[in-house]
């Protein structure tokens, strides 16, 4: 067979490769550095290897000096309830605006109502008489996200945050167990997948929590979007979302100047409305 002193390109490359491999990884290792800067430059820091308790630690500090130093805030919030189950299906709308005072005096002017009135009154309405009662200092220590009332342990990082899970040091329906993903530059939950620690009735038997939070002026996390999705004994399932919009931040301390914790339950306690009695009222109402 006549072979030919010539041969083809593709030939001579692998024979290249397969005597000075060496010289292959080179060009390779050329060409990642020539185009890997611009995507190291868009790449997320690691971030410290920190124990759950640190994180913790660092969360309830910096808590503390953000309430310390909220003063006053205009918001406004649109709450959506949806029942579908025995003995039939329901919903209503509510939109509100929101005065905030520090350290936790909220006042709500209701804006416009849709949809069922035993929601409404049933839910709606006590969902914000509960809030505007849980401002109370006694009731903050009791809920507050820490080691007083919770255990943490470190399930990992993701993206530019740090996962806890949260575990409930007693039975209680004001507190929750979960996860939290915690901020790694500011220290501060920006979102929780949870849910009670004990059931609020016994006419649900399951409450799932998905809550997360924004990021605002001045560096203040408020929450931006709370889901509760109940399961009902007989059958039916609730869900309730409530999303916080058009945050004013009229009056505040810089954080940095804002060091000096507040006396008690000032730190970071449960989400608006994560679990509640006024669901399991409504709840046991459809019996």
């Amino acid at each position: 067979m006549h072979v030919t002193g010539r041969q083809s390109k593709p030939i001579q490359n692998r024979k290249l490769c397969g005597i000075r491999p060496n010289i292959c990884l080179l060009a390779i290792a050329l060409v990642a550095w020539v185009y890997a800067p611009a995507a190291w430059s868009q790449a997320d820091p690691a971030l410290p290897a920190l124990t759950a308790d640190q994180v913790v630690q660092r969360l309830m500090e910096r808590n503390q000096e953000r309430a310390a130093a909220l003063q006053h805030y205009l918001g406004k919030r649109s709450y959506r309830l949806e029942y579908h189950g025995f003995p039939a299906s329901a919903e209503a709308t509510m939109d509100v605006e929101v005065n905030f005072d520090a350290p936790a005096t909220k006042r709500f002017t209701v804006v416009s109502t849709t949809g069922s009135k035993m929601i409404q009154n049933r839910v709606f309405h006590r969902l914000l008489e509960s809030e505007e009662q849980a401002g109370d200092a006694n009731n903050r220590t009791h809920t507050e996200l820490g080691p007083d009332n919770y255990t943490f342990s470190l399930a990992g990082t993701e993206g530019k945050n740090y996962v806890l899970n949260v575990e409930p040091k007693q039975e209680s329906r004001f507190l929750y167990r979960g996860k939290i993903w915690v901020d790694g530059q500011d220290f501060a939950v920006t979102r929780i997948e949870a849910q009670p620690a004990r059931n609020p009735s016994f006419w649900t038997t399951r409450s799932l929590i998905h809550h997360t939070y924004q990021k605002v002026d001045n560096g203040f996390y408020l929450p931006k979007e709370n889901k509760t999705v109940t399961s009902v004994r007989l059958g039916g399932v609730a869900t309730l979302t409530i999303e916080y919009q058009s945050y004013q931040v009229t009056a505040a301390k810089p954080v940095a100047w804002a060091k000096k914790p507040l006396p008690s339950g000032g730190g970071f306690g449960w989400p608006d409305a994560g679990f509640n009695p006024e669901m399991a009222s409504f709840m046991s109402s459809r019996k």
